[in-house]
């Protein structure tokens, strides 16, 4: 009897402990799944495709929604014009039928932008709209130096004279069944300084393409590409800052926040002093590594990544031929000089609404920053390999107006496929389509 009211005691507690982990791990997946806000700013331009040639006139619809039903007598601040230089500026405009209409057209090609901002209840709601006008024509304003290919090309050779000095270090809790993951390095441009990475290898012995994914601006840590290793490809992440990619976050947080606060403006008035010259060399020596440690098949050999990671996918592609695909995604840093002109600039928009009397200090920094500019490397991209560029049309860190104009340079195969309403952010049908095409162009069957 004691026997039994012992068992059943025991079969409670598993019970009640199994019902809390329950309950427990349903309050987590509600936290996790907070995403946006019942109450909307939409911006919606009158061609579905928000696009228009030089010339026409396009229409904005303003309305603001709760639970995707107008509201009436909003106060809203509205700013329209050219990316980045918008002319229009109004305040306490009041939406008393829920909606306002604005009209707005480019005499040369670029983006109309339209941002506005929703206040309710005392709080702020934006939104915004990027129309894109004959964007087939825009041009990218940054000269590339007469020594630029020749610059590059000695610096990568000069780089190679330091021995790669590789380290390996299985992540037994990071491996699959089907992948094994590393933490890796290796020496970038001279003795001690490295490039750390995440490796990740399909276990089944064979040769495999191998696709380099190249970070966004900040200091964190990486994962790997557990997965796209999985459909048998070889992955490599990497980090840009010489410094492991497997500690804790606050690790990074504090170094962002302190030794490399801003650390896009090291060095920018000399190309040799530059921060990016290791950054961009690491990249390189990144796919010596593929090359020469791990199960290359020899051929197929992709490079992507978004923002910052976009520019430094034009960078390797422009560079390194054993590049057969690339996919950059709102690429940053590219047409960094637009902004002398009048024209919206890359992001870190290093000369933007500069005085004419700052300019002239920055001379060297001006042309510095045309030896680190995504356009002209883009240049150096050949018919042999492959590109896919996506970004946003409402994109405030990325212009698209600097997206364009990049995809336009670029003379080898390429494709675009733009998702207007994204900003600095990815949809899920845009991870996708990405996902997709390198597969594709990798040689897998997905």
């Amino acid at each position: 009897m004691q026997q039994n009211t012992t068992n059943r005691f025991k079969n409670m507690k598993k019970v009640s402990l199994l019902l809390l982990g329950l309950v427990l791990c349903g309050l987590l997946s509600v936290q996790a799944q907070i995403r946006g806000n019942s109450i909307e700013v939409k911006v919606v331009p009158d061609h579905q495709d928000w696009r228009y040639e030089v010339g026409e006139t396009a229409t904005f619809k303003i309305s603001v929604t709760k639970s995707n039903t107008l509201l009436y007598n909003i106060k809203v601040d509205y700013a329209a014009g050219p990316e980045m230089y918008q002319d229009v500026k109004k305040q306490g405009v009041v939406l008393k039928d829920g909606t306002l209409m604005l009209k707005g057209k480019m005499t040369k090609p670029g983006f109309y932008r339209v941002d506005v901002t929703a206040y309710v209840d005392g709080k702020e709601y934006k939104g915004a709209c990027g129309a894109a006008f004959s964007p087939e024509k825009i041009q990218p304003t940054t000269v590339m130096p007469q020594d630029f290919k020749e610059y590059w090309q000695k610096a990568i050779e000069q780089a190679r004279y330091t021995d790669l000095m590789p380290t390996k270090r299985l992540l037994p809790e990071r491996c699959t069944k089907d992948v094994n993951v590393y933490e890796v390095s290796f020496q970038n441009m001279q003795w001690n300084w490295r490039t750390y990475g995440i490796l990740c290898v399909p276990v089944k012995p064979g040769k495999y393409p191998a696709l380099l994914r190249v970070p966004g601006a900040g200091v964190r840590p990486y994962a790997g590409d557990v997965w796209t290793a999985s459909q048998s490809v070889i992955t490599l992440e990497i980090g840009i800052h010489g410094i492991s990619v497997t500690m804790d976050q606050k690790v990074y947080d504090d170094v962002f926040n302190g030794a490399l606060m801003n650390y896009w403006n090291f060095g920018n008035d000399n190309r040799d002093n530059s921060y990016y010259k290791r950054v961009v060399l690491g990249c390189i020596r990144a796919i010596d590594y593929i090359e020469q440690y791990t199960p290359w098949n020899g051929k197929e050999l992709g490079v992507t990544g978004s923002s910052q990671g976009g520019f430094l996918s034009l960078a390797t592609a422009g560079l390194d031929k054993r590049v057969t695909c690339y996919a950059p995604v709102h690429a940053a840093m590219c047409d960094h000089t637009a902004s002398l002109k009048g024209i919206a600039c890359g992001w870190p928009h290093y000369f933007y609404k500069m005085k004419d009397e700052t300019l002239k200090m920055k001379k060297t920094v001006i042309e510095t920053s045309r030896y680190y500019d995504g356009v002209n490397f883009a240049r150096l991209i050949t018919d042999q390999q492959k590109g896919w560029f996506s970004f946003g049309y409402n994109d405030d860190v990325v212009p698209p107006t600097t997206a364009w104009a990049t995809y336009n340079i670029v003379t080898g195969p390429k494709e675009i496929s733009p998702y207007q309403a994204t900003w600095h952010f990815w949809f899920q049908e845009q991870w996708d389509e990405w996902e997709s095409w390198l597969l594709k162009e990798l040689g897998v069957k997905h």
